[in-house]
């Protein structure tokens, strides 16, 4: 019965059209009136415990490194410096486009903001060449969602900090996984590429890429010190944001010096609007996961998969059914602090190691970023390239079955996540 009054409350809220955060603090009002537990005063302590947390503190520091990045030129050279190795091949761009996300995933962790990036810099360039629309928009839309996987990674930052799962750990179980992600890519574009009759650029001489290379190195240094200290234990993840805004902005300031006060204003000002969006939504989060932990819901939905709890591969990959119907209506983030709480449990008591599952799911929601009807990354393809929805999914939907199958490759070997763990650990 409570989940029942959970999921109908919830559910009834985002129905009428109330913001996420909002309807998250009202179903834990509405589950605290059912358990008969009614205490305003908790209600507001839980809220601002909710945005109280030193982890937190990773998010707006990444969120800051990604606009510093597309706003200083770093973005861009990385773009300038994949072009230069791997432009000349068939459907080259496609390809610069991977290598490109990859980089830029492990630099800023937002999948909004590389996708920003990508579309803004590279759809022009693909179009002029010839390349099909549908599949260029495709392409980059399923790049830019490399980002929460690949360390330093905000998702995983918040999906930690609600499930107290190790941060650091979930950062370096995302390495193999997001190579792996980049690697399906060039395997699906390799084949779409094969159709193509436009001819390819001459191949960069050895100067060029000399050049591009010292250009980008600077850049280059950045998931080096970051994969580096948190492997070494140099500094905390927390610590390792603060590090990342600090040298995007040094970098971009002091070295290529593409950033004036007017544009480090207007960065700032979109990274603060991003944070209070996502920082409201953590506080709200709290204050139903309290509830939701109090009313014993994971017990009772634990109850329900019960046959499910001797088969761990079975349990997740039902779970991970569940996460992709709910990834279409729900953004990344509403997803891991409504769920996450939940099903994190059910899976360690399963047995699952909680690291893997934290991988898992998170790279599940960041899947649904690129499905319908909601598709955020999709949405922001379509706004800078101004193409409609029906063109984003035909060209999206075969870079989303190979997602998939990546999905069912790690469902069936854990230990491509767990073994790498253990050695960067």
């Amino acid at each position: 019965m409570t989940v029942a009054v959970f999921l109908s409350s919830l559910l009834g809220f985002m129905a009428f059209g109330m913001p996420i955060a909002f309807a998250l603090m009202l179903t834990g009002a509405v589950l605290m009136w059912y358990l008969d537990f009614w205490d305003v005063q908790l209600l507001a302590q839980n809220l601002l415990a909710g945005a109280d947390s030193f982890p937190l503190l990773a998010v707006p520091f990444f969120i800051l490194a990604g606009e510093l990045m597309n706003a200083g030129g770093i973005s861009r050279r990385i773009i300038t410096m994949a072009q230069a190795f791997v432009g000349h091949k068939r459907g080259g761009l496609g390809f610069v486009a991977i290598a490109a996300a990859v980089l830029l995933a492990s630099m800023s962790g937002s999948a909004l903001a590389d996708t920003a990036a990508l579309a803004t810099l590279l759809l022009p360039m693909m179009r002029q060449r010839g390349y099909p629309l549908h599949s260029s928009a495709g392409l980059v839309a399923a790049g830019g969602i490399i980002a929460p996987i690949i360390p330093p990674s905000m998702p995983f930052v918040i999906y930690g900090v609600v499930t107290n799962t190790s941060i650091s750990q979930l950062f370096m179980a995302g390495l193999v996984p997001g190579l792996i992600m980049g690697a399906g890519l060039i395997f699906a574009w390799t084949l779409i590429a094969r159709g193509f009759t436009e001819p390819s650029p001459p191949k960069a001489s050895k100067a060029v890429r000399r050049a591009a290379l010292i250009d980008g190195a600077s850049a280059l240094m950045l998931p080096v010190i970051i994969v580096g200290g948190l492997r070494f234990g140099i500094f905390t993840p927390t610590e390792a944001a603060v590090v990342a805004a600090t040298y995007a902005l040094a970098v971009s300031t002091l070295l290529y010096r593409e950033l004036d006060w007017k544009t480090l204003i207007e960065a700032m000002t979109r990274a603060s609007r991003t944070t209070a969006s996502v920082m409201f939504l953590c506080a709200a989060a709290t204050v139903s996961a309290y509830m939701v932990t109090l009313a014993q819901l994971p017990d009772e939905i634990a109850s329900m998969l019960g046959p499910l709890a001797d088969h761990p591969r079975l349990l997740v990959a039902a779970i991970m059914l569940l996460m992709i119907a709910i990834g279409m209506v729900l953004d990344l983030t509403p997803t891991i602090l409504i769920l996450a709480p939940v099903l994190a449990p059910i899976a360690a008591k399963a047995g699952v190691n909680p690291v893997y599952f934290g991988v898992m799911f998170v790279l599940i929601g960041s899947i649904g970023l690129i499905t319908p009807p909601v598709g955020t990354v999709l949405n922001v393809v379509g706004g800078i390239g101004k193409l409609r929805m029906e063109i984003l999914v035909r060209g999206v939907m075969p870079f989303f079955l190979i997602y998939l199958a990546i999905v069912l490759l790690l469902i069936a070997f854990p230990a491509i996540v767990t073994v790498p763990l253990a050695w960067l650990r």
